[in-house]
């Protein structure tokens, strides 16, 4: 059953979709929360994101995702974002699903794609007792050092508050903050199950990123899943199918 959904944060409301199976025989269900990635929203490029999420309901498992502030259809201005603010909104979104009288809380897994993966990891890190497994694709990782330039450049400009990207407003908070953040090392407190799946030729996040996420914040304990020849956001039918094929196979 997919219904729409909003959840007040901080005054302003997020909006999202839940995809909810019936429960069996009255037990609680498992579910996963979907994050979507920088200037992307609650589908992500070709209906993903909407497509992980039927194929996990066929499977009895819940789904939530929904639009960060700023993003998609939810309140709040792009400008005003910042990754420590999504972290914020994700945590408030993990709490939601958790307090869900028809979830199991000890089986809540987290998915996040491009810099909602990196979202993921950090909420994972630091909250690794309320995540049951996690799913990363394409994860930006130090994500500061993959627009390094762009970044000390409106830096660089101290009357520079915002600045035009593709039509999406950046606010200076958000250069600011990026700079901050130290995602693999805040990753390193998730000691559960770990799913990476990265395209081999991701011209925005390369796949190596996944590989460090492994070596530097997982231990080698991750599953790192390597699609060959794929982009970014995996833009080809059967890319994509092998993506929701792996994370149905590691949430099964």
């Amino acid at each position: 059953m997919q219904k729409a959904i909003e959840l007040e944060y901080d005054g302003q409301i997020l909006r999202g979709m839940e995809h909810v199976p019936e429960p069996n025989e009255g037990g609680r269900l498992p579910a996963v929360i979907l994050y979507h990635g920088f200037t992307g929203d609650k589908l992500e490029p070709h209906r993903m994101f909407l497509k992980i999420c039927r194929a996990l309901e066929a499977m009895g498992i819940a789904c939530f995702r929904f639009d960060f502030l700023g993003s998609g259809e939810s309140d709040g201005n792009f400008e005003a974002m910042t990754v420590s603010g999504e972290i914020a909104e994700a945590g408030a979104i993990l709490d939601m699903v958790k307090q869900d009288p028809r979830i199991d809380p000890e089986r809540v897994t987290l998915l996040g794609m491009s810099m909602g993966g990196l979202v993921a990891s950090v909420l994972a890190g630091e909250r690794a007792q309320d995540v049951h497994k996690l799913v990363l694709l394409c994860p930006a990782g130090e994500m500061y050092l993959l627009v390094k330039d762009l970044i000390d450049s409106v830096l660089a400009v101290p009357d520079l508050q915002v600045y035009d990207y593709n039509g999406d407003l950046i606010g200076r908070a958000f250069a600011e903050d990026l700079k901050t953040l130290q995602v693999l090392e805040r990753a390193k407190g998730y000691k559960g199950d770990v799913m990476l799946i990265h395209g081999t030729k991701d011209p925005t996040v390369p796949y190596q990123v996944s590989l460090a996420y492994q070596a530097q914040s997982y231990e080698g304990r991750a599953q790192v899943h390597l699609i060959e020849d794929a982009d970014h956001t995996f833009n080809k039918t059967s890319w994509e199918r092998e993506v929701i094929g792996k994370i149905c196979d590691f949430l099964r």
